[in-house]
């Protein structure tokens, strides 16, 4: 029997999550993972800022884009990112969680877009990510049907 689009999301994020030693390695926390949206959490310590004691543009960036790569992985197709840039809204402290939300906002071809928006726990935006993924053929597990 065929996965659900679901099934097949959670399957490919487990995947994933098993050989993803970045961010496992700075600390990320992987949330849900559905078609095309993916969730990420990090909790800001010491060794993730800068000389002005805030969060690490280059953390958080590597925060929005592993969302990004879940999110655009998740149809079990082979998808790495192609162009991605990042605006920075507000620093954030040691303590502090942030959460990346990724939502694919564009799929046609092997080119895909996704938007991921990073907020603190208090729900306010800190940095807005824009991923360009394109596909490279192949998939993260056998499938034949895969819709």
């Amino acid at each position: 029997m065929a996965l659900s689009p679901e099934e097949r999301a959670a399957k490919v994020a487990d995947l994933m999550w098993a050989r993803d030693g970045a961010s496992t390695w700075i600390g990320c926390q992987l949330g849900p993972v559905t078609p095309g949206t993916a969730e990420l959490s990090l909790t800001v310590q010491d060794h993730h800022t800068n000389g002005h004691k805030i969060c690490h543009g280059g953390v958080m960036f590597t925060l929005a884009d592993s969302a990004f790569a879940f999110a655009c992985n998740s149809y079990n197709r082979l998808a790495v990112a192609h162009v991605a840039s990042v605006t920075f809204l507000a620093p954030v402290g040691v303590g502090e969680t942030l959460t990346a939300r990724a939502r694919m906002i564009h799929q046609r071809g092997r080119s895909g877009i996704c938007d991921v928006e990073v907020t603190d726990s208090k729900g306010e935006t800190i940095a807005q990510f824009r991923g360009h993924s394109r596909e490279i053929g192949g998939q993260h597990f056998e499938e034949t049907d895969n819709a």
